[in-house]
């Protein structure tokens, strides 16, 4: 898993879709429906952690766009 693309599809096995709109939101929520995956013992824990750090890299990403809109 590296991608935020791969953790849509870790989700989308649990029956998760999430398109809220936009891109910061829809991290926001696979986040939240990860952590409710993990606290129902249906992944492991280091699939878990490393879904985690993608959203949140993807997470940090969108917030600097938000911020300065001319940077990548």
């Amino acid at each position: 898993m590296k991608t935020l693309y791969d953790v849509q599809q870790l989700l989308e096995k649990y029956g998760v879709l999430v398109h809220v709109g936009k891109r910061i939101w829809d991290i926001e929520l696979m986040a939240l429906e990860l952590d409710n995956i993990y606290k129902a013992g249906l992944i492991d824990q280091h699939d878990y952690l490393i879904a985690k750090l993608i959203l949140q890299r993807e997470h940090e990403v969108e917030e600097r766009k938000e911020k300065d809109p001319k940077k990548p």
